[in-house]
């Protein structure tokens, strides 16, 4: 993936992740950088399989 092929970050409210893409941060490994917050560790399974970024508000949803 190049930095062009990358998602825009914080683009969306909610993003539903999987059990493979743990541990999770926002922004999400594959989004752009140049214009996002610094990355944050989110503990969506201490958290009952949601979480939400103290940065921008994203909403993270396990759904695995």
């Amino acid at each position: 993936m190049t930095a062009t092929d990358a998602i825009q970050a914080n683009a969306q409210r909610r993003y539903e992740v999987h059990r493979a893409d743990l541990p999770l941060s926002c922004p999400l490994p594959s989004m752009a950088l140049w214009n996002s917050h610094p990355r944050v560790y989110l503990p969506i399974e201490a958290d009952g399989g949601e979480a939400d970024c103290p940065y921008c508000g994203a909403h993270f949803v396990l759904v695995d």
